[in-house]
């Protein structure tokens, strides 16, 4: 896409702290970090969200996501790690590329990735098992 921020990132046309690179995908350091060490996995190709994606490169990405998550963990010495993927303006997408959140964690480090449990409720249960179960 021609005016995708993201796409130019991902290809080179806007310089970013490149962690990783490939044929697919571009690993850099986010700007405004959760904390230290937040990188972003994108792909070079341009997908809206996950809806979009092609499979191959869904599968990749995961891949992609396990590799550097272990990498990360290592080099920083961080506590813990969430892989963070947004769809849609509702669950917290801001550029409209896909791309995957790498966030090494820290005790103590007030990274807010966290939500009350709430209950599954017979009727709920019963409404999407028969509208999403294949």
């Amino acid at each position: 896409m021609e005016n995708c921020i993201f796409c130019k990132i991902a290809n080179g046309e806007i310089p970013a702290a490149t962690l990783y690179e490939d044929g697919d995908f571009r690993v850099i350091l986010d700007l405004g970090p959760a904390s230290k060490g937040h990188a972003l996995i994108l792909p070079k190709a341009h997908a809206a969200n996950i809806y979009e994606l092609p499979d191959e490169l869904a599968g990749k990405a995961m891949i992609l996501a396990k590799k550097m998550a272990g990498k990360m963990t290592e080099a920083l010495q961080c506590d813990g790690f969430n892989i963070v993927q947004n769809n849609g303006e509702t669950a917290g997408q801001t550029v409209f590329h896909f791309h995957m959140h790498l966030i090494p964690r820290y005790k103590g480090d007030g990274v807010g990735l966290t939500w009350t449990p709430g209950t599954l409720s017979d009727e709920d249960r019963e409404e999407i098992l028969e509208k999403v179960k294949a």
